[in-house]
C-alpha cells in the first residue's frame, strides 16, 4: 500500500486479436449455419493440404481433382444423400481415384473397389483439425 508502481516497457512487438466464427461441428454434427461453401472449403484444405478454388462443371458435388483423385462432397441440408449408382451415373471425370462423402453408401466394397472409390461418411470421416 502507498508505493507508487512504476510503468515498464515492453519488449517490442505487437498482439492481434482474431475472431473466430462458427465451429464447423455442432456436437457430432455438421453445423449447417456456417454455409456449404465454408464446408466444401474445409475438406478440400483437410484432403489435399490446398486452398480450394470452386469447381466448376455438371456435378454441383464436384470438389475438384487433386494429384489424380477426384473429390466429391454429397450432401444437401436436411435430406440423406446415397452413394449409389444413380449418383456414379452423374460423375464425368476420368481419374485413377475418386473420394466420395456421403451420408449413407448402398455399393458393395467390391463394387467401391472396381470403381476405385473410397467412401467417406458424412460427418464421421470428415477429418477435424
Amino acid at each position: 500500500y502507498g508505493q507508487e508502481k512504476q510503468a515498464v516497457e515492453g519488449t517490442g512487438g505487437n498482439f492481434s486479436y482474431y475472431e473466430l466464427g462458427e465451429p464447423l461441428f455442432k456436437g457430432e454434427n455438421l453445423n449447417e449455419c456456417i454455409g456449404i461453401d465454408h464446408i466444401r472449403e474445409y475438406i478440400w484444405y483437410m484432403e489435399t493440404r490446398q486452398n480450394y478454388v470452386f469447381a466448376v462443371g455438371e456435378n454441383s458435388y464436384y470438389l475438384g481433382v487433386n494429384k489424380g483423385t477426384a473429390y466429391y462432397f454429397y450432401y444437401q441440408q436436411n435430406e440423406v444423400c446415397t452413394l449409389n449408382y444413380v449418383f456414379l451415373s452423374t460423375i464425368r471425370e476420368k481419374v485413377d481415384e475418386y473420394v466420395i462423402y456421403a451420408d449413407k453408401c448402398v455399393l458393395s466394397e467390391e463394387e467401391l473397389a472396381a470403381h476405385n472409390i473410397v467412401f467417406k461418411k458424412i460427418p464421421r470421416d470428415i477429418s477435424r483439425l
